[in-house]
């Protein structure tokens, strides 16, 4: 007989990264006010970055240009000056959130798998978990790559679903910052936590409808530890 819902345990834990691991905010924004001097364009203020990333690196350019320069050519070659700067500068300024070291390794010797799916550009993804994560065992850490859906696409956690093997999506738990966590979530039909310590607000996540929001990691941990299914562990 299979469980429901409510009495699964949780085996996987999938983790956006941007805002819900890492705070990179200055680095992104830093980076892309670089790119936007460099086309000549008017620099943002640092805060607005805030609801700018999350969606990839191209509807973040899209959405840091001026209206009039949004075309094809300029968002590629915001992305010729991004990316090497980024790439440079990526750990300037970008710290783990307190607390989540601490939430991934009690997670880990609890026997949970972890994973990463985030929007940022691939490279950028597997180096920021390298430098501030590289003790921890990650089955997947997927970003953004040419050719496949973003997030809230729900193909990213299908990914990982794979990666760890047989596994039940009421079984699989997935964290995010943003709406479009919120969204992605929802569309995998997997269990949903709204992060309230990242980019975004704890309104925009409630109107999304996770199954729950956490006001920090350690909450967080317990509420992975604590989901009805796993009491026993």
């Amino acid at each position: 007989m299979y469980q429901t819902m409510a009495q699964a345990k949780i085996k996987l834990a999938i983790f956006d990264l941007d805002g819900t691991l890492l705070n990179t905010i200055e680095d992104l924004g830093r980076s892309c006010n670089h790119a936007l001097k460099a086309c000549g364009c008017p620099e943002r203020d640092l805060k607005e970055y805030n609801m700018l990333v999350g969606r990839g690196i191209y509807n973040l350019f899209r959405g840091a240009l001026p209206e009039d320069r949004r075309d094809d050519e300029t968002v590629m070659k915001m992305k010729s000056f991004f990316i090497p700067y980024y790439n440079e500068h990526k750990t300037d300024f970008s710290r783990p959130y307190p607390g989540i070291p601490e939430m991934l390794g009690t997670l880990e010797k609890n026997g949970i798998a972890l994973a990463v799916a985030s929007n940022k550009y691939q490279e950028g993804t597997e180096a920021l978990v390298e430098r501030f994560f590289g003790d921890r065992k990650f089955i997947r850490v997927l970003g953004q790559r040419d050719g496949m859906p973003i997030k809230p696409d729900p193909g990213i956690v299908r990914e990982i679903e794979k990666s760890y093997g047989e596994i039940r999506r009421e079984e699989v738990f997935y964290a995010g910052d943003s709406d479009v966590d919120m969204e992605t979530g929802r569309n995998a039909g997997v269990v949903t936590a709204g992060v309230c310590w990242g980019f975004r607000s704890r309104q925009e996540l409630e109107a999304c409808g996770p199954d729950m929001l956490c006001g920090s990691p350690d909450e967080l941990c317990r509420a992975i530890l604590s989901w009805p299914g796993n009491v026993n562990r």
